[in-house]
């Protein structure tokens, strides 16, 4: 059955791309549209158009950030930070001296993903069973292992303050993310602000949003990372007791480091200086207390390509710098990135890369570069788990509802990417066969768009 498929396959796509009927119809007449569909063991291409063109691939750009992870850190990888002090701890219980909490670059800490939101009660056990009582410094954030640019500077300004545009730094906990709950009345009027979750310290709203007749918000927070001000525009929908609208927490590693002061200081345990976060390692030696774990990166990685996980994606393509550096920048990981590809064979003149998820609009991939990494993932000792990563047409992740009823429903492994007039997809056919497709620039509704790509796929198998 399965070299009937393939065979209706490859015939389907040399009858319908030689009569150029694929995205024709009206609304495509501005797109641009790239795909191409090869054979996995071979490389040879069963059909293909504009391939080599680079296109904004939206999500699909989390394919290149999670592939190359798992082939350079291996699937078993596991984020590190650690609790380190200076100074001595006395008898009597006092650490003359700071106590760090020393980022890894964790994405999952306090995550409601995959972490433990408690991590902060459970690390103050951990430093009442060292039978510390007080501490004569502060509670330092150590963000050094990242530099400051919390984003990407090619990402628009609409998205950055938001939650799914959220910075990256060394030291992150909670999604980056903190819920703002509103109260809305009649349309026209503004909406009260209720409650701000976590409370974060210093921190404070400008609230120019309007209630509006709609049903969904079109609330945006706007703001620079590290800067403790957010503005709200957009609009609310009318009469609403509590919405809740996300934006991100503009400054985690202080945070992390004041709350966890606080929940010290909860417990009986003194803490003399006031926390801060540094972002340059200091010449103090130190000593650890504890190091935390995160979970596998296989789990991470299906988090990311299954949900499309922004914050996880980022800091993944971050970590990869520190391969070539003992700081990560995100120029350093791109190129840590481009060169393990290349190394493998892979042209990448035409890969324009500005961040790890794909939130950047200046990103440019060709459906021939995305055809060419899913191949050659294919011969990983990391296939399985890439494979496994990505989510199923019609069952998980972002692509439960595409392909739903037909008969690819289960059978296809891949990815989704979409914004603005962005929508493309990646991934494997029935692991015999990798393909992308990629439209950019379309006028007609997006559900047409996912029909006419739907269409592709099924007629593979009729």
């Amino acid at each position: 059955m399965k070299s009937l498929l393939a065979v209706l396959f490859v015939f389907f796509c040399s009858f319908v791309f030689s009569q150029d009927l694929f995205f024709q119809q009206a609304g495509f007449e501005s797109a641009s549209v790239g795909y191409i569909v090869c054979d996995v063991e071979t490389g040879e291409i069963v059909c293909e158009r504009n391939s080599s063109q680079s296109l904004v691939p939206a999500s699909i750009t989390k394919l290149i950030t999670t592939a190359t992870a798992l082939e350079l850190l291996g699937g078993d990888f596991r984020f590190e930070t650690k609790l380190e002090y200076d100074g001595e701890i006395s008898s009597n219980g006092v650490l003359n001296g700071n106590l760090y909490i020393k980022g890894g670059g964790d994405p999952t800490l306090g995550s409601y993903r995959m972490g433990d939101p408690k991590f902060l009660d459970r690390w103050v056990e951990i430093i009442q069973s060292k039978g510390i009582k007080r501490i004569t410094g502060s509670i330092v954030a150590d963000a050094s292992l990242y530099d400051t640019e919390g984003v990407s500077p090619k990402w628009i300004w609409e998205d950055i303050g938001n939650y799914y545009a959220a910075g990256v730094y060394a030291l992150s906990a909670y999604d980056n993310t903190c819920r703002v709950t509103l109260s809305s009345g009649r349309e026209g009027t503004t909406p009260e602000v209720l409650k701000i979750e976590p409370q974060i310290e210093g921190f404070r709203l400008e609230n120019y949003l309007t209630v509006k007749n709609i049903r969904s918000d079109s609330a945006y927070f706007y703001g620079a990372p590290l800067d403790n001000v957010r503005y709200l525009y957009g609009a609310v929908p009318v009469n609403k007791e509590r919405f809740i609208i996300k934006g991100d927490i503009p400054n985690p590693p202080l945070f992390v480091a004041t709350e966890f002061a606080k929940k010290l200081v909860s417990k009986g345990i003194v803490v003399e200086k006031k926390s801060f976060a540094i972002f340059s390692t200091t010449e103090k030696i130190r000593k650890v207390l504890y190091t935390n774990y995160s979970r596998k990166l296989t789990e991470i990685v299906k988090e990311i390509n299954h949900r499309s996980n922004n914050l996880y994606a980022e800091h993944l393509m971050k970590y990869l710098a520190l391969r070539n550096n003992k700081k990560a920048t995100l120029n350093a990981a791109i190129y840590v990135t481009e060169k393990h590809w290349r190394d493998k064979g892979i042209d990448t003149d035409g890969l324009f890369l500005f961040d790890g998820s794909g939130l950047s609009p200046k990103n440019a991939i060709s459906p021939q570069f995305f055809a060419k990494l899913l191949c050659q993932m294919s011969k990983s000792k990391e296939y399985d788990n890439f494979y496994m990563s990505l989510p199923i047409a019609g069952k998980s992740g972002t692509v439960s509802s595409f392909l739903l009823g037909s008969s690819l429903a289960g059978g296809v492994h891949l990815k989704s990417g979409s914004f603005g007039q962005v929508q493309c997809y990646a991934g494997y056919l029935s692991k015999k066969y990798a393909f992308a497709v990629m439209v950019n620039n379309f006028y007609c509704s997006r559900r047409k768009v996912l029909r006419e790509i739907e269409y592709f796929l099924e007629q593979a198998v009729l």
